[in-house]
């Protein structure tokens, strides 16, 4: 199993510290504001990650932090008039709705930053007494000049950023690069006391203590947005590495942004979909699958249409699904099987082609295309049998296959509905918006039957495409003809 390390640029046989159990830490959400749809890419990439990883066999303890104090938080709780503390924790609730709206697991640890404000007093105390920190003026700053590695995770060199850098007026500091590590009391905002005055943490320094209670000095994976390699990721190991004088995180994932018409969707640029936003128009599980179709490194251009080709996609994997359902359950069966060798190898095959994609740093996108060629086979054989009678042992493999794709499908958390049901809510939903009754739609099934049998192919082509006009996709098996929801 091979991840892409952001440290070392390069893709890494994976290994963890402890064999069989990883330990992963994953920054969170600053709780100020509903999440978007870059939220639901973070959120859903490492729960994929962490889904394939028990999988795999590995014990897995997934630590994911909650920023709770900010200056983003106490500039928004101001603007409402409310209290900073009280809009944190409406926002981590609204955060929990968003995510089991979409069916993301819960982290096995939720630590909150104002939960662990001594651990950060701590570890700053310690950076001061190793004379990589210093006090002045009622905050505490990082020497960044101190730590020679500083920029080995961004791949930035420090002489190159403090020759671009703007002059900090901050005449406290001693170096404009130094970064804050405790800030110091200002009316009317949230503090703590501490060795150096009332104040609070900066930003960086709660996810050193945090994973350093929770996981240790060293750990395994550390998870976050491209946007957070520098300057927080960054920082955070500055910070770890001087303080702990070891490896902070062995392997660092980062995933890629959310563009909307190729420009970075944030808050700050007004051009944001919120998670609601999307669930209103379309299931969980097409957003999964719209997620899913990226590998997680790459940028995911986020469109109306790209939206609606993942509907179209997931809706052709269930009527897959629901064809083998149906003939399983009906099917009658021969002596002689009705597939061929090669389709055999290409469906029992399935399994170890998704484990490959996967295993290659996590690539969904051609693990979804190994499950779409599958489909593509299933979908023929079905075809077949639904005209003549294959050997039990055909059913079988089909049955197997269904049972397959839903089991690795869902490690990306889709196709978890019964495919049948599925499509009869869909026809329940099209007929409840469609100008046609379900009774009209059975007469012109049954008026296309009759112009087949008269070989009148013009009339029977006509019926059809009106039904397709409408949405509708027609199924012939031994049994007649059934209608369903096009795919």
């Amino acid at each position: 199993m091979k991840i892409y390390n952001t440290l070392t640029r390069k893709k890494e046989t994976f290994s963890p510290l402890e064999e069989g159990h990883v330990q992963l830490y994953v920054c969170g959400i600053t709780s100020y504001d509903y999440c978007h749809i870059g939220h639901a890419r973070s959120g859903l990439v490492f729960d994929m990650v962490v889904r394939y990883l028990r999988y795999r066999g590995y014990k897995v303890t997934f630590v994911r932090n909650f920023t709770d104090i900010d200056d983003k938080i106490i500039a928004r709780a101001a603007e409402q008039g409310v209290d900073s503390g009280k809009l944190a924790e409406r926002f981590i609730d609204e955060f929990y709705t968003d995510m089991d709206a979409l069916g993301a697991l819960r982290a096995d640890i939720e630590p909150k930053a104002t939960e662990h404000i001594q651990e950060m007093i701590e570890l700053i105390q310690e950076l001061i007494d190793k004379g990589l920190a210093y006090p002045a003026g009622g905050d505490v700053y990082y020497r960044v000049g101190k730590f020679p590695d500083y920029g080995m995770l961004s791949g930035r060199k420090l002489e190159d950023m403090q020759a671009g850098a703007r002059v900090d007026v901050n005449e406290q500091k001693e170096d404009h690069m130094d970064f804050v590590l405790w800030k110091g009391a200002k009316p009317g905002e949230p503090k703590w006391e501490s060795p150096w005055g009332e104040g609070r943490p900066g930003w960086h320094i709660e996810c050193s203590a945090m994973s350093r209670k929770y996981l240790g000095k060293n750990f395994d994976i550390h998870g976050g947005g491209k946007d957070l390699i520098f300057p927080h990721h960054e920082n955070e190991l500055a910070q770890s590495v001087g303080a702990n004088a070891c490896s902070f995180a062995n392997l660092w994932m980062h995933h890629g942004f959310v563009t909307i018409k190729d420009e970075k969707m944030s808050k700050s640029l007004g051009n944001f979909l919120t998670i609601r936003d999307v669930l209103r128009e379309y299931p969980a599980e097409t957003l999964r699958f719209l997620i899913f179709s990226t590998q997680y490194r790459n940028p995911l251009d986020f469109s109306e249409t790209a939206l609606q080709d993942a509907q179209t996609g997931l809706d052709r994997m269930y009527d897959c699904l629901a064809q083998i359902s149906r003939l399983v359950l009906a099917a009658e069966t021969g002596s002689d099987s009705l597939i061929g060798q090669k389709d055999q190898k290409k469906i029992q095959s399935m399994r170890q082609r998704f484990e490959k994609a996967m295993d290659n740093d996590f690539n969904s996108a051609q693990a979804l295309g190994h499950l779409f060629d599958g489909i593509k086979v299933l979908n023929k054989v079905c075809r077949m049998l639904a005209h003549q009678q294959g050997s039990a042992e055909d059913l079988e493999l089909l049955k197997q296959a269904g049972a397959t794709i839903q089991e690795l499908a869902g490690l990306l958390g889709v196709l978890q509905q019964d495919p049948v049901q599925y499509f009869q809510e869909k026809k329940e939903a099209l007929l409840a918006a469609s100008s046609l009754s379900e009774e009209e739609i059975n007469a012109l099934i049954a008026e296309r039957n009759a112009a087949r049998q008269n070989k009148d192919w013009a009339a029977s082509d006509a019926v059809r495409d009106t039904l397709l006009a409408h949405n509708i996709e027609l199924h012939d098996g031994p049994d007649g003809t059934s209608w369903g929801v096009k795919a």
